[in-house]
């Protein structure tokens, strides 16, 4: 049996955007080398070789581009006492530097989540841009989230400074090239954004997702008066950028049909009880000339038409023979021919438009938190629940993973609980949101919220129990699993590398004193990729625990002193499917009791025997 040393750290891009590469062009690799001559071949007249070509670059684009490839050596803690329904839900709501945490979550959520949705700081010059420590980000992080002793406030990203666009670039850019590793085949990602920043956020996602998965610029009105913008001209809109991953057939973006739209649907016949009421749309193209779609369409009374119609004469006869046709004659005896377009057809579902007018304004977002919290203002310019749930009702599905990796209020939590309550939907979420703090002089501080995501998830508290108690559904998923970003639980993963002799001596088994048996199980699922919703069951082995994960896809033991007597229970409990084992690499009693222990696993059909 092939044992398995975990290295504590996420995913390697890099190698794994060359192992990619190895799988389509296995002859451009010489001693698990590229060789970039050998490519430029395959490639041919694709490779652009000029010295003067189209791109768009800034300050700092490379530094960036290496950022998001760096490997993070962090972890996430569970924080139960913060968390809802803890055994049960199927929901993550994480704090911490979303950069670190994307990184963390690369190997678990690899091509999972259906769809993103952020609202990210717009570079107003008052608004806080994450300034990214390319040198150790998750110190920087533990820094400004005041968990070291020095401790630090968060800035704005001002105009005066000179790197002003190229800061939200850099920010921007690293963060979006992890998330779209995210995505399913056919997964999408909304951006809302403003004038500051929409065409340089259009280039950035241009280069990560391709021009050819821009989908749509959606213009979203938030105001319908007043306003002022450059003072010259009143600004009611902001946008939001859709791309999809790549292409896919299986890609659907529908909406329901809004009350108004309905109403037009006003007439009646015999399939009405299936259909429903249907509107009236002229068979006659005004359009360009095109001659395959000219032919003779006969009336009740006999007259023939001869004109350009909008369907070939194919589609006509089939649309006639299931009852879509409807002809009509005015009082001069002249004749019009209709397609009925029924209310109830692809389940009242229609293609979103690029205009979002009737989905909430700035106003009604703040309306919205303040229901929550008894009236008070705690924070400032939320997005409106309903903009949220139109926009993830175009593309979440039963059992998809919606992420917001700028989370703010958790917006997006309550539109994700109104459209499984209404939908009949189970679409799961991930928030994402670094512990910012609120203003000291805030309503949010004065009502006991320190910061951005002790808010976010008393909102989730308070608009999960809200929708239990108006609709009576209790097995809707409201809950939550807390975790918190922070370094790694062993010495050897974290080192301290001003004092390495005192870190690799500090302790037998490694852990960090301060955490506990469940912060080093969280951490192992993660860096293995396993999902951090999936149970965790405690199990009696003789003088050990056994901890199982994913009802014993994963079997882990971090006593010391192990022996062979430990294999009857893990055999016990490891899945008929597949199994893996983790012991920590000095944790066995002797060195032969760790070989008899991984052979006898090996002649059971144990897949990995992997140590820390």
């Amino acid at each position: 049996m092939k044992e398995t040393q975990l290295d504590g750290e996420s995913l390697d891009i890099v190698s794994d955007n060359v192992s990619k590469l190895k799988e389509i062009f296995p002859e451009v690799i010489t001693e698990d080398k590229i060789d970039f001559d050998k490519l430029k071949l395959i490639l041919g007249s694709d490779i652009d070789t000029d010295n003067e070509r189209y791109s768009f670059t800034w300050p700092g684009k490379t530094q960036a581009i290496k950022e998001s490839q760096k490997q993070s050596t962090g972890t996430l803690r569970p924080c139960k006492e913060e968390s809802k329904n803890w055994e049960t839900t199927k929901n993550l709501y994480i704090e911490g530097d979303n950069l670190e945490v994307l990184k963390l979550l690369q190997k678990g959520y690899y091509n999972k989540i259906k769809a993103i949705y952020i609202d990210p700081p717009y570079n107003t010059g008052n608004d806080f841009v994450y300034k990214d420590d390319y040198k150790d980000n998750l110190a920087n992080y533990l820094e400004i989230s005041g968990q070291t002793d020095n401790g630090q406030k968060i800035t704005t990203n001002t105009e005066s400074d000179g790197r002003f666009h190229s800061n939200w670039l850099n920010m921007m850019y690293t963060r979006l090239k992890l998330a779209r590793n995210l995505l399913k085949d056919d997964g999408v990602i909304f951006i809302s954004i403003d004038d500051n920043e929409v065409f340089n956020l259009k280039k950035i996602c241009d280069e990560i997702f391709g021009e050819e998965n821009f989908i749509s610029c959606f213009i979203w009105q938030k105001k319908s008066s007043g306003g002022q913008h450059s003072n010259y001209v009143l600004d009611f809109h902001e946008y939001i950028l859709l791309y999809r991953k790549m292409k896919t057939q299986s890609l659907r973006l529908l909406v329901e049909r809004t009350e108004k739209q309905k109403e037009s649907f006003k007439y009646s016949d015999e399939y009405e009880s299936i259909r429903g009421k249907f509107l009236l749309s002229p068979l006659k193209s005004w359009l360009d000339y095109r001659p395959t779609l000219i032919y003779d369409i006969t009336c009740p009374d006999g007259t023939k038409i001869n004109t350009q119609w909008v369907c070939a004469e194919e589609t006509f006869l089939k649309l006639k023979e299931e009852g879509r046709i409807l002809f009509k004659q005015n009082s001069k005896g002249a004749w019009s021919v209709y397609k009925k377009q029924y209310v109830n057809e692809k389940g009242g579902l229609v293609k979103p438009a690029s205009m979002i007018i009737d989905y909430g304004q700035t106003a009604h977002g703040k309306r919205d938190l303040k229901q929550l919290f008894n009236q008070k203002d705690v924070m400032s310019f939320p997005k409106p629940v309903k903009l949220i749930e139109y926009i993830t009702s175009m593309i979440a599905d039963k059992n998809d993973i919606v992420m917001d990796f700028f989370s703010g209020s958790a917006t997006t939590v309550q539109a994700i609980f109104n459209n499984n309550i209404k939908n009949d939907l189970n679409t799961k979420f991930i928030m994402i949101q670094l512990p910012e703090y609120t203003d000291e002089k805030s309503v949010a501080y004065k009502e006991g919220y320190k910061n951005i995501c002790e808010i976010g998830k008393e909102r989730i508290r308070r608009a999960g129990d809200k929708i239990v108690q108006e609709y009576g559904n209790k097995d809707l998923d409201i809950g939550f699993k807390v975790f918190k970003l922070d370094s790694s639980n062993l010495n050897k993963w974290d080192p301290d590398y001003d004092d390495l002799e005192q870190t690799l001596l500090v302790s037998q088994d490694n852990i960090k004193s301060d955490r506990t048996q469940e912060d080093l199980i969280y951490e192992i699922m993660l860096k293995y990729g396993i999902d951090l919703t999936l149970p965790i069951e405690e199990y009696d082995a003789g003088e050990n625990k056994i901890y199982s994960i994913g009802f014993g896809a994963l079997l882990i033991c971090l006593d010391n002193k192990i022996t062979k007597d430990i294999t009857d229970y893990i055999i016990e409990l490891a899945s008929e499917d597949v199994s893996r084992v983790v012991f920590k690499d000095n944790g066995f009693a002797s060195d032969a009791d760790k070989t008899n222990i991984k052979e006898t696993l090996r002649t059971h059909n144990i897949d990995e025997f992997i140590t820390i």
